[in-house]
């Protein structure tokens, strides 16, 4: 076992305390507070290289193989990239990827997972690597940058755009942008609402936000930036709030996530606040605004998203 391992993906895990040096790196604040919580040290830049790369990938393809070029270009010579996922994230479909790079790598089933690691002899295919290195790159979309495996990152959210088209132009004072992904709604909500005096994006994806600072540096009223994790709450003060919030935990659906967002919301608005919501038609966010006693309506919806504009009592 090496004495010194690098983590991409970080999550806890008990048998990592028998090791003397494991560094993780995760750009998902939840996950990054329980990887420290467990006692374990973390880096916001990765640097150097390492003998051992550990690899938890996430469900986006692009991320994935840009992750496989992040681990060798951190590994020292002779060193060891192991990977780990479940079936059911297309585990099979990424070892025979990391192959064309390195080579029939060793494989391990078990529990429905597969890990597979790169022998420490031979050079990896540099055009391979090379390909997937771009891949990693910000790219652009309707001249917003953006970043492989975060939220929405070759498209424009379809909720998000519909929100837009239907924001009210009296938004004004402080607001606040729960789930700010890469910073449309903010972008939209400053180009519409010009009694805007600031604006606070928070995301709990550090490389969304890290593109939001790119794609509103042309705004001049006064932006701060969150790496945060809603759900467990956010500063009160606020004349209004904007969100798109998310309801899928890994890659199960999790309507409390949606709901949790909008108890934070309710809690950091003034009285006289208005919350503005994108959400599925078929998600039960109405009942939850009931029982936080705000005065709710509906003010649009297509066959896919509702709009629901919510006012603190």
């Amino acid at each position: 076992m090496p004495a010194r391992a690098l983590f991409l993906g970080a999550e806890p895990h008990v048998d990592f305390k028998a090791w003397p040096v494991v560094i993780g790196w995760q750009p998902f604040r939840p996950m990054a507070e329980k990887w420290e919580k467990a006692g374990f040290s973390r880096v916001d830049q990765l640097e150097g290289r390492w003998p051992l790369v550990l690899i938890l990938p996430g469900k986006s393809r692009d991320e994935t193989l840009a992750w496989f070029t992040t681990a060798y270009d951190h590994l020292e010579p002779g060193g060891r990239i192991v990977v780990a996922m479940p079936n059911t994230a297309g585990a099979g479909r990424f070892e025979k990827e990391f192959a064309k790079a390195f080579g029939a790598p060793g494989s391990i089933q078990k529990n429905k997972c597969r890990t597979f690691y790169n022998s420490s002899e031979g050079a990896p295919d540099d055009a391979v690597l090379a390909e997937w290195r771009q891949l990693g790159e910000r790219r652009s979309i309707s001249g917003y940058a953006v970043e492989a495996g975060i939220f929405s990152c070759d498209h424009i959210d379809a909720g998000s755009q519909l929100l837009a088209d239907h924001l009210p132009a009296h938004l004004h004072g402080n607001v606040a942008d729960l789930g700010a992904g890469w910073g449309f709604l903010s972008d939209s909500v400053l180009k519409r609402c010009p009694n805007i005096r600031k604006i606070d994006l928070y995301e709990a994806d550090v490389r969304a936000l890290d593109c939001a600072r790119l794609n509103l540096s042309a705004h001049d009223r006064e932006i701060g930036y969150h790496w945060h994790d809603v759900t467990l709450g956010i500063p009160g003060g606020y004349d209004g709030i904007v969100s798109n919030p998310p309801f899928h935990t890994g890659q199960v659906t999790d309507v409390g996530l949606g709901k949790t967002f909008i108890t934070t919301a309710h809690t950091a608005l003034k009285r006289g606040g208005n919350l503005l919501l994108v959400a599925n038609r078929q998600l039960p966010y109405e009942a939850v605004l009931d029982s936080l006693g705000m005065a709710w309506r509906k003010i649009a919806e297509d066959k896919t998203f509702k709009i629901l504009s919510a006012t603190k009592r």
